[in-house]
């Protein structure tokens, strides 16, 4: 009984941690660019007496890179990233990295995001364009023309597969890892009138949901036996001093 509660408690340690996951992804099933995210579990080894007991971590939270469904919206200053690249974008906190395409020209002429951050170039330079000469076009290697003049070009990115990556907000991750400019754009580049759908898939993660809520339900009731148990054997114990 001493090692049950403790097994049982870090299980459910790790099972809340999963359904807070669950949660934050089923709300942005619907958000433009969202990487879902999900967790790692690995044992943990304690020796209890002449025994080695097993115990579940807490988990590993990491985010998908697995890429969302790509539909057509027709407007101009939606683009998508085709292959395994990421937008580069400028936030208070330094660059950030998205897969949400979705921008708009300001007065200036600067280039953003619909949440305000400036889009970079390959060069990490804030993107600049002619607000009075028309709709951009914008070919598959992100280079952007108006009146038929080059202007600029968006910067695409590759993150290492094995890169830690941080949510910075919705959308958009940060990460300490090396991050280079794609200039090969035979398996990567962009499309233009096209947005990129957030990468969960709404019915799985609710069937998931109802799997961990069970899970941890199960876990609950086997603790409170145990603490039954724990207590009557207190008793019976007192009973006999």
């Amino acid at each position: 009984m001493k090692v049950g509660f403790p097994v049982t408690l870090s299980g459910q340690i790790g099972l809340e941690k999963q359904l807070d996951s669950i949660a934050h992804n089923v709300a942005n099933a619907q958000t433009v660019g969202f990487r879902g995210e999900g967790l790692k579990f690995s044992s943990v080894i304690s020796t209890v007496g002449s025994r080695s007991v097993s115990y579940a971590s807490s988990g590993e939270t990491f985010i998908s890179r697995n890429a969302g469904e790509i539909v057509k919206t027709g407007n101009v200053l939606d683009v998508a990233v085709r292959g395994d690249g990421w937008f580069a974008i400028q936030t208070p906190n330094g660059t950030a990295y998205t897969r949400d395409g979705r921008f708009r020209i300001i007065p200036d002429g600067s280039l953003q995001t619909l949440t305000g951050h400036l889009v970079l170039d390959v060069g990490r330079a804030p993107i600049q364009l002619d607000p009075k000469a028309g709709p951009p076009k914008i070919s598959s290697d992100g280079m952007i023309t108006q009146n038929k003049k080059q202007v600029s070009a968006i910067g695409l990115f590759k993150i290492p597969p094995n890169a830690n990556l941080v949510r910075y907000d919705t959308s958009s991750v940060t990460t300490g890892d090396a991050v280079v400019g794609i200039v090969d754009f035979s398996s990567a580049g962009v499309l233009q009138g096209f947005v990129e759908q957030s990468n969960v898939n709404a019915i799985m993660e609710m069937s998931h949901l109802i799997q961990v809520s069970r899970a941890f339900d199960m876990l609950n009731t086997l603790t409170n036996e145990s603490e039954k148990a724990a207590l009557e054997a207190i008793k019976t114990l007192g009973a006999r001093v």
